[in-house]
Formats: structure tokens, sequence, C-alpha cells
């Protein structure tokens, strides 16, 4: 389980949310350029790990190397860990769409060679306020990640 999420947090190659209904408005990006047309800034703010047979548990940050800040480009179909620099993280977005007012982002990743941790994962960004839910499948494990991004 600890490896998917390590894998996830490489981003090279998230009903368990109890905290309420969404991501506090004191939390919520400023503005309405969430459509992909401008690069975004996203910032982790509570993740939950799921796995079959334990449920669903709080998990820090910390625990599973998830970055705090993901830098999202939709135009250039990236997700990195830094907003520069060759030690970023990288994942590819291989689907882009709009759905009732949420960019949907999308992409799997192989993990590591030799060890069966592939997993597929989906970014799901509110249009009007910026809030954000990060998810990730693997083998019969799971992580919620909620958030908030602003355009930079």
């Amino acid at each position: 389980m600890k490896k998917l999420l390590l894998i996830l947090m490489m981003l090279s190659v998230t009903g368990c949310y109890s905290s309420g209904r969404g991501v506090s408005s004191s939390l919520l990006a400023v503005g309405s350029d969430f459509d992909g047309s401008k690069p975004l800034v996203c910032t982790v703010i509570d993740v939950r790990e799921c796995v079959v047979g334990e449920g669903c548990k709080a998990v820090a940050i910390e625990e599973i190397n998830l970055p705090r800040y993901l830098w999202v480009n939709v135009g250039k179909k990236m997700i990195q860990s830094k907003q520069t620099g060759d030690d970023a993280r990288k994942s590819q977005i291989e689907s882009v769409k709009q759905v009732d007012g949420k960019l949907i982002l999308q992409g799997a990743e192989q993990g590591r060679e030799g060890v069966r941790d592939g997993f597929g994962w989906t970014i799901a960004i509110m249009e009007d306020t910026g809030q954000m839910v990060l998810t990730a499948a693997g083998d019969l494990v799971a992580v919620a990640a909620f958030g908030a991004c602003t355009p930079y």
C-alpha cells in the first residue's frame, strides 16, 4: 500500500472524507480561471488512504511523500512537484475534460520497474472555486487528497 503512495508522490513515475463537504471557504482560491487555460498551483490540504478490509484513515502528507504543491499545466499536459527544476517529479496528463463545472485531468503511471505498483489517477478541479480532489487507485488501495488551486 505504501508503495502506491510513494509512486504517486514520485509523479514520474486521493466514502472517506469525514471533515465536511469540502475545503473550508477560507482556503478557496480567488478567481474563476480554473478551466485549464492558465497554469495552476494546487495545494494539498487533507489526505485519506483507503485499503480493502481496513477501511479509510487520515494520513499526513509527509507519511506518504505527497508534494504539498502540485504545479498543473494543462497546455503542456504536465503535472510536477515543483514549478521549475530538473529534480521535479513529473506526471503526464493523458486526458482533459470539462464535465459539469469541473476540470477533470487523468493519467496513469507504470510505477517502478519489476514492482506491481502501477495506478491510475484523477484530479477534479471545481471551475468556480478552484477546490480540488485528487484520487489514485491501484491494487486494492485508494488515496483521496483534498485541496485548492490558484492560477500562477
